[in-house]
């Protein structure tokens, strides 16, 4: 038997949870079980697009937030992106988007308030995933944000958050420098 370190089993595991994480928010439950939820996992050159999309941001905000998670992506292995694409839900009556009916709501280019709920519902699935295992974790719309500029859930999906994975001895994503 080879000895096997852990900096060698590192990647292959939080890859194998971050499939898992995406599976969970797969089969997480959907308004009237219409799925508009789509899931990747960004590692290397894609993660490393990401972070350059939000140190651009940053340089055009002045937002912090951007800058300080884009650091933390530098020291992570992957990512899990979960999105919705906005879609109304068809129900009648309900307003909760804001808007008198789904109608007004397409006429104003406005997000269905029902795909926010199953975004919220597939994320807190998945994030279940990485709690179970043990894996530190962030829900990040900045990374988020960064993706849709860069349309990696295709041009349909309107909100992404980003869940960036790492296992070390101290969570990179809290008591950011």
């Amino acid at each position: 038997m080879a000895l096997k370190r852990e900096n060698d089993l590192m990647a292959g595991a939080l890859d194998a949870a971050a499939r898992e994480i995406c599976l969970a928010a797969r089969t997480a439950p959907k308004t009237r079980g219409v799925d508009l939820i789509e899931t990747a996992v960004v590692d290397g050159e894609d993660l490393k697009k990401i972070v350059s999309e939000m140190e651009k941001i940053f340089a055009s905000t002045q937002r912090e937030a951007f800058r300080k998670n884009a650091g933390s992506l530098n020291d992570c292995v992957c990512a899990v992106l979960i999105g919705a694409k906005n879609k109304t839900a068809g129900l009648a009556p309900c307003g909760l988007c804001g808007f008198r009916d789904c109608d007004d709501n397409e006429k104003n280019g406005a997000v269905c308030a029902f795909n926010m709920m199953d975004l919220g519902i597939a994320v807190g699935s998945a994030i279940s995933v990485a709690a179970d295992k043990r894996i530190d974790n962030r829900l990040m719309w900045t990374v988020g944000m960064a993706a849709k500029n860069l349309g990696l859930l295709g041009q349909g999906v309107k909100q992404i958050i980003g869940i960036p994975l790492s296992a070390t001895g101290k969570n990179i994503f809290f008591d950011k420098k």
